[in-house]
């Protein structure tokens, strides 16, 4: 969340943010319920003063009516002053992230390419989508999955699971380069943990599962339980900046996932990832974002697959983001009767400026030995759902085989197609 003094001193421009994030918040009321909150305070520190100055001394029976008054009037006091800070603090929650300045203004169509690394290869035959070639050489078994869980679950069989466990192991010795440290995160976190990180575990436009009768939810990204490793910390980063290589297992509802753009593991329910993760002092950020995303890239220049990197617009950037980088890899799922394919998003790497670790209190010493908050940053080292089908569709052969990339082969035995 955003420091609220820094809300009361930059009004007009928060407000701006909130529109080109195309969001809505009541600023004006976020703003005088902060005033009731802080008089109604203040009131309570001025009643509490005099009664604790009136206990010193052996009372009258007329002081002592008087302080049950006082203690009356407290407890009104705190009462108000609780309903207060719940609808505050919910508008202050819901307060989107600063936004960089080069990020572009728009939707989600106003994106701003920054980088290409090749041209896509152009088949000489008609190429099919992941899922037809999948599903035709026995690895994919999306009915069954939908037998078994519903629609847009399926089962992953024989080499596509040996792909899977070599993408993971590829993504963790390219982090581990970094300096990331490898984690395995639990599936599930507390609610508390979800609305710190900025995801909404209730209410009608959610994608989170939650537990009946639980304070638990099945999470949609290591994101939130790395963040939450750490939250009411103070983190020694003398020594540089905390970077975490993180596995689980994902759960998204995607409600609407249908249709050609979408099909087969494009979106899903459940899929497992790696997710890079950095807590770091204020004047290592930008830096480090940057790293996040050229580990990114390395990763998908080792795979050899097309892709593009795009600049994400404030529309589409999330309340938590304060800047964010998207590779989208080239897909002939995306493909039409003019096109064999088009970019489809493959990894994220956002930055967060210190909006999370506000909400999960989770600070460092500064040069100066005071308490302050940590910067956070997040991107996808690999995701099991969208990585295999980029390589899957871009290695294709006429025959219906695919070939493995260079940089797999060893950690499947040498296997050069599927």
């Amino acid at each position: 969340m955003l420091d609220i003094k820094y809300i009361r001193e930059n009004v007009e421009e928060v407000k701006a943010n909130i529109k080109n994030r195309f969001m809505k918040v009541d600023v004006d009321l976020l703003l005088d319920l902060d005033k009731q909150k802080r008089e109604i305070g203040t009131k309570i520190d001025a009643l509490r003063a005099t009664r604790n100055k009136k206990s010193k001394g052996k009372p009258t029976a007329e002081e002592i009516l008087n302080m049950r008054k006082v203690g009356d009037e407290i407890k009104e006091l705190e009462e108000q002053l609780a309903e207060v800070t719940k609808t505050y603090t919910e508008l202050l929650l819901a307060i989107p992230n600063k936004t960089h300045k080069d990020s572009p203004i728009g939707g989600e169509e106003d994106f701003k390419v920054v980088y290409t690394n090749k041209e896509p290869k152009q088949f000489e035959f008609s190429p099919k989508d992941h899922e037809e070639l999948l599903t035709d050489a026995g690895m994919l078994d999306f009915k069954r999955g939908a037998k078994v869980a519903g629609s847009k679950f399926y089962f992953l069989k024989n080499n596509l699971v040996k792909l899977n466990r070599a993408l993971v192991s590829y993504g963790i010795d390219v982090a581990e380069k970094y300096g990331f440290e490898l984690i395995e995160t639990p599936d599930l976190a507390k609610q508390e943990i979800l609305v710190g990180a900025g995801f909404n575990p209730r209410g009608e436009e959610d994608q989170i599962y939650t537990v009946e009768n639980t304070d638990l939810a099945l999470i949609g990204t290591a994101e939130i339980t790395t963040l939450g490793y750490h939250a009411d910390e103070v983190m020694d980063l003398s020594e540089g900046p905390k970077k975490y290589i993180a596995l689980s297992h994902c759960f998204r509802k995607e409600a609407g996932a249908y249709g050609r753009t979408s099909k087969g593991l494009y979106r899903v329910h459940q899929f497992a990832k790696l997710e890079m993760f950095i807590f770091c002092t204020p004047g290592e950020s930008d830096a480090l974002h940057e790293e996040l995303l050229s580990i990114e890239k390395e990763i998908c220049y080792g795979l050899d697959i097309p892709y593009r990197v795009i600049d994400i617009p404030t529309g589409d950037l999330g309340a938590p983001a304060y800047r964010k980088y998207d590779i989208e890899a080239y897909m002939t799922m995306k493909g039409d009767d003019e096109k064999q394919g088009e970019f489809g998003e493959i990894t994220s790497a956002s930055h967060c400026l210190d909006y999370q670790a506000r909400r999960m209190n989770i600070k460092y010493k500064d040069e100066n030995g005071k308490n302050a908050f940590v910067h956070t940053l997040n991107g996808t080292a690999i995701v099991l759902s969208r990585f295999p089908l980029a390589i899957v569709e871009n290695n294709q052969n006429e025959d219906g085989s695919i070939t493995i990339p260079k940089v797999l082969q060893s950690y499947m035995g040498g296997k050069t197609t599927l």
